[in-house]
């Protein structure tokens, strides 16, 4: 057991919510809308520093001045997130952060429904939801990602300038190099652990022979060198569209079964079967990396699973403290 209570106040719809967390397994059980993903949400920021959802003006609740989430552990430690309107802080062991540092950070599982349609949903969608799980792996990976993102969006809007020459950008083109070299070699790193074991954690849930597989789609191919060169040449290109066309802020993530795209090739059955051992293998990484196990966060996924697939998450999911949010009772 990890979280022992989890207090709002403010938070959403919730003007007073207490959780007392069990042992193992913690179910909130509610109709759609009364505020259950919401918990899983205050969870988050206070274990992971920022929502998984929204900025934080849009979680204080309507009408109301500040949010407060307050989480205690069964350590006796507290972490107490606050919101005035304006900007959040972190109040651990007495002291006040405006960032959570990575000390404080504690790993996270979560497992959305929307997971369940990540082969078929958007570029954009898998990047964001690669980049949540690949943070967690490596603090570092997060810094670079944000410095990358911080210079495309300078050097973007520069690109609407009317008149603009390619020496203007180049400050923007070497940082744009450095960072995305580093994305984009780490997310190769990553993939290439998760494939070490998906095919055979598939396996194992799904009880067939299948393969799987996931594949890196990206325009970055060499060094900086190559990448800057690469950014030089788009630059008439670029600069007429207004906007960054080349660059790892495009890459794609890329599901193979059987050696095929996923989405279209592999049944409903089949592509929950891939999203249960993805879910498995980061827990595992989690741990393999901090040391720690994951709080996992389940948001009413059990709907979505059948019976077989429901034992296997319970079964794998066994020594990690887990919260789950269903609109039926789970036996």
């Amino acid at each position: 057991m990890i979280i022992k209570t989890v207090k709002l106040t403010n938070f959403r719809n919730h003007s007073e919510y207490v959780l007392e967390c069990k042992d193992s397994t913690s179910l909130i059980l509610g109709e759609n809308g009364c505020g259950k993903t919401s918990v899983l949400e205050a969870i988050y920021i206070a274990t992971r520093g920022k929502s998984f959802r929204a900025v934080d003006a849009d979680i204080l609740k309507r009408g109301e001045e500040f949010y407060r989430v307050e989480v205690e552990y069964i350590s006796g430690e507290k972490a107490v997130v606050a919101y005035d309107g304006e900007s959040k802080t972190f109040l651990i062991d007495d002291k006040k952060t405006k960032r959570l540092s990575k000390k404080n950070k504690y790993p996270v599982v979560l497992f959305l429904p929307s997971d369940l349609n990540l082969m078929s949903s958007s570029p954009t969608s898998r990047r964001d939801y690669f980049d949540r799980v690949f943070g967690q792996f490596d603090a570092m990976y997060g810094v670079s990602l944000s410095k990358y993102e911080k210079a495309l969006k300078q050097r973007n809007e520069l690109l609407k300038k009317e008149y603009l020459k390619p020496d203007e950008v180049f400050y923007w083109n070497l940082l744009l190099a450095k960072y995305g070299m580093e994305v984009v070699l780490k997310r190769k790193a990553f993939i290439d652990e998760i494939n070490e074991k998906l095919t055979d954690v598939y396996q194992s849930i799904a009880e067939n022979e299948d393969t799987v597989q996931i594949e890196l789609e990206t325009m970055v191919d060499g060094d900086e060198n190559g990448y800057i060169k690469a950014l030089e040449s788009d630059f008439e290109r670029d600069r007429i569209l207004g906007h960054t066309r080349f660059g790892v802020h495009k890459d794609d993530f890329i599901f193979k079964f059987n050696g095929k795209v996923a989405n279209g090739s592999a049944s409903r059955g089949e592509v929950r079967s891939i999203i249960l051992a993805l879910k498995f293998i980061e827990a595992e990484m989690l741990k393999k990396k901090l040391g720690q196990n994951p709080i996992v966060l389940l948001d009413d996924v059990f709907s979505e699973l059948d019976e077989t697939r429901r034992r296997c998450l319970v079964k794998n999911f066994r020594d990690n403290q887990v919260i789950i949010t269903s609109v039926e009772s789970i036996e």
